[in-house]
């Protein structure tokens, strides 16, 4: 390429969390923009279809985006992460330029919460089939997709909101995934923040830790408090 042509802009597909909407990722998608990436913000019906049907539709969206040539990321919340392993787990889906992935609160070995209120039949209703899938089982969905063979960065949080947080997780967790389920094999580097699973993707000192793996492959030193953890 010579100096005169202009170079391909790598591009960060956002994925909200369960019963969330684009929107949600605003904060993010508003950084992504200022420094100079193409931006797709995935919104889809995360209450009306199982992780299956939100990741075929994903690699509909990533195969055009493929188009353009350039590296592909992706910057997740929640379900959002286990869509994007469920979408990976299968090679031919890979973008041709596959990137980094950064996930905020994932399940990634599964819910309590959501085993929790598996069996309540209004939190089947109002969430849907893909939270049915969220367990802590051998069986649930996140724990059938295996380790990880993809650049991976993960941030959770140890502040909750509930009351009743340390009876349901035993533990350190979010409000909705303990900090030990966020974990995956394979993932590159591994960070906890004083954030709740809520608010995560909004908070100063998360946004920074998303670019600085995006662009090195590891969350800088300075992302790092006396209450956070990194792998490095």
């Amino acid at each position: 390429m010579t100096a005169s042509e202009p170079s391909v802009p790598e591009t960060i597909v956002f994925l909200h969390g369960l019963g969330r909407t684009r929107y949600s990722m605003g904060a993010l998608v508003r950084e992504a923009i200022k420094r100079g990436y193409g931006v797709v913000n995935h919104g889809y019906p995360s209450r009306r279809a199982r992780i299956a049907d939100h990741a075929s539709q994903l690699r509909t969206v990533v195969e055009e985006v493929g188009e353009s040539g350039g590296r592909i990321h992706f910057v997740t919340h929640s379900l959002g992460g286990i869509i994007v392993r469920a979408m990976l787990a299968n090679r031919s889906a890979w973008p041709k330029s596959l990137g980094r992935v950064v996930m905020l609160s994932p399940p990634n070995q599964g819910s309590e919460l959501a085993e929790l209120l598996a069996t309540n039949r209004v939190f089947q209703l109002a969430l849907g089939p893909a939270a049915m899938e969220l367990g802590t089982g051998p069986a649930s969905t996140p724990n059938q997709l295996g380790a990880v063979d993809f650049e991976l960065g993960v941030i959770t949080g140890d502040r909750s909101l509930l009351p009743i947080s340390k009876r349901i997780f035993g533990g350190p967790g979010d409000g909705k995934v303990s900090v030990e389920r966020a974990r995956v094999e394979g993932m590159r580097d591994f960070l906890v923040v004083r954030r709740s699973h809520t608010f995560i993707m909004r908070a100063p000192d998360v946004i920074t830790a998303v670019f600085d793996f995006l662009e090195s492959g590891v969350f800088a030193k300075s992302s790092a408090g006396p209450l956070n953890e990194t792998l490095t």
